[in-house]
């Protein structure tokens, strides 16, 4: 889903000309250095439902690019790796048997990865206009499935890519309530050069007045939630003495106080605001803060950490799927909207509309 907020470079005309070939470059490049420091032949990962086999993650995305780009979301056009079908179509292949599929060599999975690609790229080089839209899908595909790799380190305690993000900055102020007077705005997204089926059906939306707070809560914070028995210490962190420290993939640092909070659960989240006497913002709240503040909020809700929303994740109004019908559609009513966007988000995935 495409977030509602500020982006770091505009994202207008990036499909335009060569652009988009550059991207689908730049983007296979940020892919396989994130897992570029490690063996992956030697390296054994748990079945854990947030996680994949990085050999299958990888080929998964060669896979989805090759079967919308090259053989247009159909299976009567065989794949140029014999048996990919049946081993890297996510919607097919369950989890957990992703661990114990009789895989090719790693150095043909690599190979595979390549040459699809550069089809890919000879194909682009033909299409012009609205049949880039296939195109279009597979480098934001490739795009959020870099985010998942980084967060495939991070859960193991692997060590960190030679890219790795830097850390959060820090808040530069007091936090403080931003008032809203409400009122009726557009939600969803009309005008995009790409649009997520789960964004289409922009619709008018009335949002009674509100406040919402001006900086995500920090670390800081959500350690005297923690120190009062709000809960046990959150995943990554454990105490040192009278301090704390938190796993930035297979390093212990110290905490840092005046830091956004990550990797909270939404549970938490709910449990902080209800010990601080907060609520969490709707979804429509959230983006009419984000579309009409003028004092820097809405800055700060992107491009930093996601950030929870009270609203389940459900189609809007005269919702269609797209033809990658799982992106959206098997998800809805099963989880909360985030909104805003991660350190390690990609501008082209987080920018305002």
């Amino acid at each position: 889903m495409h977030t509602t907020g500020l982006t770091v470079e505009p994202i207008d005309g990036l499909y335009e000309g060569d652009r988009l070939g550059a991207a689908l470059d730049e983007t296979r490049r940020r892919t396989l250095a994130i897992y570029s420091h490690l063996d992956l032949a030697g390296l054994e990962v748990p079945c854990i439902p947030i996680v994949n086999p990085p050999l299958w993650e990888l080929s998964h995305i060669a896979w989805f690019q090759e079967f919308w780009c090259l053989r247009g979301g159909g299976e009567r056009k065989p794949s140029i790796l014999d048996g990919a079908d049946a081993l890297f179509n996510s919607t097919t292949v369950a989890h957990d048997t992703r661990w114990t599929l009789d895989y090719p060599k790693m150095e043909s999975l690599f190979t595979y990865m390549r040459d699809s690609h550069d089809a890919v790229q000879e194909a682009l080089a033909r299409t012009h206009g609205d049949d880039r839209y296939f195109f279009k899908l597979a480098l934001l595909h490739e795009d959020m499935h870099g985010e998942a790799l980084l967060m495939t380190l991070q859960t193991l305690g692997l060590p960190a890519p030679p890219l790795a993000p830097s850390d959060l900055p820090s808040a530069d102020q007091a936090p403080h309530d931003i008032r809203f007077a409400g009122g009726e705005f557009m939600q969803g997204t009309a005008d995009a050069e790409f649009i997520f089926d789960n964004e289409r059906g922009a619709h008018v939306v009335k949002v009674a007045p509100f406040s919402i707070a001006s900086r995500p809560v920090t670390q800081g914070e959500f350690a005297a939630f923690v120190e009062a028995g709000g809960q046990a210490a959150p995943r990554y962190w454990r105490r040192d003495g009278s301090s704390w420290l938190k796993r930035r993939f297979d390093q212990w640092i110290p905490l840092d106080p005046t830091a956004p909070m990550v990797h909270v659960s939404m549970h938490e989240a709910m449990a902080y605001c209800e010990w601080a006497g907060r609520r969490l913002p709707t979804e429509s709240e959230w983006e009419f803060a984000a579309r009409h503040d003028t004092s820097g909020v809405g800055r700060a809700m992107a491009g930093g950490v996601w950030e929870w929303t009270s609203s389940a994740f459900a189609p809007y109004p005269g919702f269609t799927p797209d033809p990658y019908r799982e992106y959206s559609e098997p998800w809805f009513h099963t989880h909360y909207v985030l909104r805003g966007a991660s350190f390690a988000t990609t501008p082209r995935i987080a920018y305002a509309r």
